[in-house]
């Protein structure tokens, strides 16, 4: 059986921090693959600074074409909006019987996902795996025996940081990946 990550998010854009992750995440897991799940609205998140779906599926797509275990992937877009993930997984694991999926989240979701629609449902269902985030603890003891709290360095860079830099006319030379500067410089407004 295939064994799959999904690592959901807005990737608005995908930046170093997200595939330097998704890398580290594969070597201390038995993933065989991450699939970068690009969502076109996250229910918890405003809408206003996010770029077109398809343009970040692009960029998605475009910087991780050298990482032939991680793939950018645009299921969410077929699906009602807001983006709910146990609604994706539900998906997934339907059109692909022969696949286990396991949810990839920072800390920082961890602590909110009471919040999340039908969470309860995702952790009788599905294995869970919490990367760590900036002045976010995670309690071990408390996780139940399907969450795993994995070993990742922390990545200072953010998605925003990178927007920010574009709109003030800066590098975002080692902040994404070389392949996606042109295409970021082009569809993010800036002076």
């Amino acid at each position: 059986m295939k064994s799959i990550g999904i690592f959901g998010g807005s990737f608005n854009p995908i930046h170093n921090g997200h595939i330097q992750l998704a890398k580290h995440i594969l070597r201390l897991s038995t993933l065989d693959e991450i699939w970068f799940m690009v969502s076109p609205q996250n229910p918890l998140k405003p809408q206003s600074s996010l770029l077109d779906d398809h343009l970040r599926l692009e960029m998605a797509q475009v910087a991780l074409q050298d990482e032939p275990r991680l793939i950018a992937k645009d299921d969410e877009f077929r699906l009602s909006k807001p983006s709910y993930t146990w609604h994706t997984l539900q998906c997934l694991s339907n059109e692909h019987p022969d696949t286990s999926f396991t949810l990839i989240i920072g800390a920082d979701n961890w602590h909110v996902f009471n919040q999340w629609a039908h969470y309860q449902e995702i952790l009788q269902k599905y294995e869970i795996i919490i990367y760590p985030r900036q002045h976010t603890a995670i309690d071990t003891a408390s996780l139940p025996s399907n969450v795993h709290l994995v070993a990742t360095p922390l990545y200072n860079i953010s998605s925003t940081e990178v927007r920010q830099r574009i709109k003030q006319g800066k590098s975002v030379d080692l902040l994404i990946p070389s392949a996606i500067v042109p295409l970021a410089t082009r569809y993010y407004p800036h002076p």
